[in-house]
């Protein structure tokens, strides 16, 4: 057996500055077959344990080792609403392929490559997921069609409910549309992901924000549940003076402008400008995701952040492809002031250099501040990518009880929450995390849907 996994083809670095096509260019039935013969094909396999929608991986892969490609798309949407999404942006080597037995010593099974290549097949070949399905007559109203939407709308979907999705924006997909990079997600993977389900009947209602053009309440008295996956779409900042200045971004903004508005083509309305040199703060995969999508405007990019690269919270893959993107990585470093001139313009900031210590309880290391330290950097964008927290516009009129911290409360190990037959999970729940935690918590709560209304 070989220990080594076989490498995906990716667009070269010195292309894929000057385009916002696909990076991972994903594998050809070759290199897909070659990757599954490497499965041991284990009886007790860990790697379903560490999937948080326990898709069933061997007997997928099996599906790819015996040429049965549609047998496999059957095994994987048993579990997974949105196979092609997760396959690309999932962090699988954190998760399932953390457990793979191959891993131990070797190279782990890319079962998030496998994923995708058979979504992908999927998708080319027009293969669907089973639409005769038997109505039952129960209604179900979804709040965001993000990830934890898209998924409790289509397991509801399957097994017989009739669910209409309500979404703020004019496109449907939540952060898989406005916050990916198209280099990462394309918009056309997501729309046929939401497409399938539209498939299953799933109605998606665009243009409508919960809590204002119709309320909760209003939800609950015309359907027999609500599901709130409204996401956690507001920006934090850090709160140093000059944060207030001309050319001061939230990475949301940066990343809606450019993923929902085409802000990155000369002929939009809404054009970001082309600054020389930018700083996006942070070093999660948002931050990532803003400073390579900025380096495709030909602004040159730095990536501050105020750990060690060690520390970087961003997948590994992600830092690599920025590294070969040309990226500058500040690390260690963080700012302390925005410095403008006289028309409140952004012309630098003044940093200081940080000192790592010790593990706290969280195993991250602590950090201080290197008080002699002080110096300045020029720029003329500043992008600040230190995550989010839930808008709560949509609870409008609906006394739902919150967390201390602003979340979404919810009975213990479930997704109910204070009101009667309202459930809700993903980052209004639990704060800003990945896309499969979210489409975790959404197939959870379609699962307690079904047994309350059942």
């Amino acid at each position: 057996m070989n220990d080594e996994k076989v490498r995906g083809r990716v667009q070269a670095p010195e292309e894929r500055i000057t385009n916002f096509k696909e990076v991972e260019l994903g594998y050809n039935d070759e290199e897909a077959l070659k990757e599954a013969n490497r499965c041991l094909q284990c009886p007790n396999p860990r790697c379903v344990k560490g999937c948080p929608v326990n898709i069933a991986i061997p007997e997928f892969i099996k599906g790819i080792k015996e040429g049965d490609l549609k047998r496999a798309y059957e095994v994987i949407t048993r579990s997974s609403s949105l196979p092609a999404v997760c396959g690309r942006v999932c962090p699988q080597e954190k998760q399932c392929e953390a457990m793979c037995v191959k891993g131990i010593k070797g190279d782990a099974i890319s079962i998030g490559s496998l994923e995708r290549y058979v979504a992908d097949q999927a998708i080319l070949n027009n293969y669907a997921s089973t639409t005769n399905v038997h109505k039952n007559g129960k209604r179900v109203a979804v709040v965001g069609s993000g990830p934890a939407g898209l998924t409790c709308a289509g397991d509801l979907a399957k097994n017989g409910y009739d669910v209409t999705i309500y979404e703020v924006l004019h496109k449907a997909g939540g952060v898989l549309t406005y916050g990916i990079p198209e280099f990462r997600l394309p918009k056309s993977i997501v729309q046929k992901e939401v497409d399938s389900l539209k498939k299953l009947g799933v109605e998606i209602k665009t243009d409508v924000p919960v809590g204002n053009a119709i309320t909760i309440p209003e939800l609950q008295d015309e359907y027999d549940a609500v599901f709130v996956g409204s996401g956690a779409g507001l920006p934090k900042f850090m709160g140093i003076p000059g944060e207030d200045a001309n050319g001061v971004f939230s990475a949301n903004e940066i990343l809606t402008r450019i993923n929902l508005m085409g802000a990155y083509q000369d002929s939009s309305k809404t054009p970001i400008k082309r600054v020389k040199k930018a700083y996006i703060i942070g070093g999660g995969n948002v931050a990532m995701d803003a400073v390579r999508s900025l380096k495709r405007l030909g602004i040159e990019t730095h990536l501050m952040y105020r750990r060690s690269e060690e520390e970087l919270p961003a997948r590994k893959m992600e830092v690599g492809h920025a590294k070969e993107e040309g990226i500058i990585f500040d690390l260690l470093t963080n700012p302390v002031r925005i410095l403008t001139n006289e028309n409140n313009d952004v012309v630098g900031m003044e940093v200081v250099n940080m000192i790592l210590g010790e593990p706290g309880e969280d195993g991250r290391r602590s950090v201080t501040q290197d008080d002699n330290s002080l110096h300045t950097v020029d720029c003329d964008m500043v992008v600040m990518a230190l995550g989010t927290s839930p808008n709560h516009e949509a609870l409008k009129e609906s006394n739902m009880v919150l967390t201390e911290r602003g979340l979404i409360k919810t009975e213990e190990e479930k997704t109910k929450t204070s009101l009667d037959n309202v459930y809700a999970g993903g980052d209004a729940v639990t704060g800003a995390a990945t896309v499969i935690l979210a489409m975790e918590a959404g197939k959870k709560a379609a699962k307690e849907i079904m047994e309350s209304l059942s």
